[in-house]
């Protein structure tokens, strides 16, 4: 049982507990600080600034029994019409470093129709087993049986890490999964570490609107469960001489595929949508272009060069472009090999989704601007001057 409490006696009135409450959980009454239990979430802020120890924080977890029978990392590997999705194989790269930490198994999970035959591109990425899950019925994903069937692997299994990507799939699958399962789920991670000491898993992800880097372990329950954002993670290495391996082939029954919904028809967009995730060379503008007209000079750029057009919020917000182009903690987190930072100023936000890329040049008018505390190189100056001489210069050396 976790308790909260004010000690009447001890409270000077002082306020400060009110102001760190990140949930506006404390307000006064007579000059004494009164917790809305409703709205507490007993993160501790208030405990560690009261300068006179008034408040009172006793929290107690119990862990589940059997925890020691969780073992092994697990990724949900998603495919898409019988292709892997790439994400995949970053959690894999991920998978590969915690599973060599807790001295533990790798295993990917397939499940769709006629899927087997995937089966070695995941061992030739490092998986050391592969549950294969087939059913002309999962051709397309359904959210009740896909849970529900993963729900009965994880507590027959019982593995102990349990990763996905941070897809519309991902995002549906895994707290539908976490929820039957009753554990923890940490969504959108951008890191993932074992700690040393406890052996738990360390689940780092933007906070409070990209603005602090939480850092948050699932102690008492199991799995430890993820969903992990694209191109943050450097992909598993390929090894051609690997391509085959444990397979467990999961029975599934009438029951397991049970559904309220089913698919009747997928109907294919008429033009394809921007993915600017898997580009590698991006020209994104900012809110310092001025108008919608002027990322046609991005568009110019980009044509030369092969690239994909980017953006920041404010431009996307503004409705200069679509939101397919929006990179960032509430777009798309990017890990190409250039790129172009054009009039973004660089708010953490932004810097979440891009701050992986290999190279990023960054040009903007105000060299205080915090994108060329990131930026490998930066041009200080008029975008509407720079940007067409770099056009012309970069079409000058492709013969373009």
């Amino acid at each position: 049982m976790s308790v909260i409490k004010v000690v009447k006696d001890k409270c000077i009135g002082c306020t400060v507990c009110v102001k760190s409450c990140p949930y506006g959980a404390i307000t006064m009454d007579d000059k004494l600080a009164v917790i809305e239990l409703s709205q507490c979430t007993l993160c501790g802020a208030c405990v560690k600034v009261c300068p006179v120890e008034a408040i009172e924080l006793k929290v107690e977890r119990k862990a589940i029994p059997g925890m020691e029978d969780y073992q092994g990392v697990w990724v949900y590997a998603e495919q898409k019409d019988g292709k892997i999705q790439s994400v995949v194989y970053e959690l894999l790269g991920a998978g590969q470093r915690l599973a060599k930490a807790r001295e533990a198994e790798l295993s990917a999970v397939l499940m769709g129709k006629d899927v087997e035959k995937l089966a070695s591109e995941l061992f030739m990425r490092g998986a050391d087993k592969v549950y294969i899950v087939e059913d002309d019925t999962l051709e397309h994903y359904v959210d009740e049986p896909y849970a529900r069937i993963l729900t009965r692997m994880v507590l027959e299994y019982k593995p102990e890490i349990v990763l996905t990507g941070a897809t519309s799939l991902g995002r549906a699958l895994i707290p539908r999964t976490a929820t039957e399962l009753g554990t923890g789920l940490t969504a959108d991670c951008t890191g993932l570490e074992i700690d040393s000491e406890s052996g738990h898993l360390l689940q780092t992800r933007p906070a409070f609107g990209g603005n602090i880097m939480a850092t948050i372990r699932c102690e008492n329950y199991r799995p430890q469960m993820a969903t992990v954002r694209h191109k943050v993670m450097t992909e598993a290495e390929v090894d051609e001489s690997c391509t085959t391996g444990e397979i467990v082939k999961v029975a599934i029954t009438a029951d397991d595929l049970a559904s309220r919904t089913k698919v009747l028809e997928v109907i294919q967009e008429a033009t394809q949508a921007v993915n600017i995730v898997e580009a590698d060379i991006i020209v994104a503008g900012g809110r310092g272009l001025k108008t919608p007209e002027n990322f046609n000079m991005l568009h110019e750029l980009a044509d030369v060069l092969g690239a994909a057009i980017g953006a920041s919020r404010a431009a996307v917000d503004a409705g200069w472009v679509d939101y397919a182009h929006q990179v960032g903690q509430t777009g798309k987190t990017i890990k190409p090999k250039v790129y172009f930072a054009v009039g973004i100023s660089g708010a953490i936000q932004h810097l979440v989704g891009m701050s992986s890329a290999d190279v990023i040049i960054a040009i903007n008018k105000d060299a205080s601007a915090p994108i060329f505390n990131v930026a490998n190189y930066g041009l200080v100056g008029d975008l509407f001057e720079i940007l067409p001489l770099l056009t012309k210069q970069f079409r000058k050396m492709l013969n373009k």
